[in-house]
């Protein structure tokens, strides 16, 4: 019986401390890491292409929020930069890793971007949660003359399973995954290269990776 009333101490005693820690506000600085293995596209180095990427997400304040032990959301998380530098920073990234030209709005052709949701949820679990991340935009392709070439929802999902602290670090690794699931998404979808291609100077390319 006093061993039964020395756990259930120490267990409310953690759930007060990690409720100390959820009080504290985090800023965390989210990390894309490229695609490997990706080969230049002939010909698209005669290619330039902007980027623009809107914020539309309903908060904006914050990319995740940390909980107590019982699962009650407390202090927010932050991102150290605006998400939409991150995001336009990965989807050049990887036209870079393709051998696009990156350029203003002369560029041939123009990516434009609606981020409706960046956010991460910690779940809560009976002896581990999980940090579940999930990534919304729509992204369209246009030519300098205003054509539509290309348009698609992109949702993706970054998971950190079996977690024991609903914290930002966390939160950063589900976030990140979600990322590269997105970009992934995107950027093995043919018809969004295609577009890409289509304004180019080599018009016979084709798309058979």
């Amino acid at each position: 019986m006093k061993t039964i009333k020395i756990l259930t101490l120490v267990f409310f005693m953690a759930l007060i401390t990690l409720s100390g820690c959820a009080l504290t506000t985090e800023t965390i600085e989210l990390q894309y890491n490229q695609q490997q293995g990706v080969s230049p596209i002939p010909g698209a180095g005669n290619i330039s292409v902007s980027v623009q990427v809107i914020d539309q997400r309903s908060d904006k304040s914050k990319v995740s929020c940390k909980k107590n032990g019982f699962g009650v959301e407390m202090a927010p998380i932050l991102s150290s930069e605006d998400v939409t530098v991150t995001v336009r920073r990965a989807i050049e990234q990887e036209l870079r890793a393709r051998g696009f030209q990156l350029g203003s709005d002369a560029a041939l052709v123009r990516i434009a971007a609606d981020l409706t949701r960046f956010y991460n949820d910690h779940k809560t679990g009976f002896f581990a949660g999980d940090a579940i991340a999930d990534l919304n935009m729509s992204v369209i392709v246009k030519s300098r003359k205003g054509d539509l070439l290309f348009s698609r929802q992109i949702v993706a999902q970054g998971i950190e399973p079996n977690t024991q602290l609903m914290t930002g670090e966390n939160a950063k690794l589900a976030l990140d995954r979600a990322l590269e699931n997105g970009m992934k998404v995107l950027f093995e979808d043919q018809a969004f290269l295609t577009a890409l291609m289509s304004h180019g100077i080599t018009p016979a390319f084709k798309m058979n990776q």
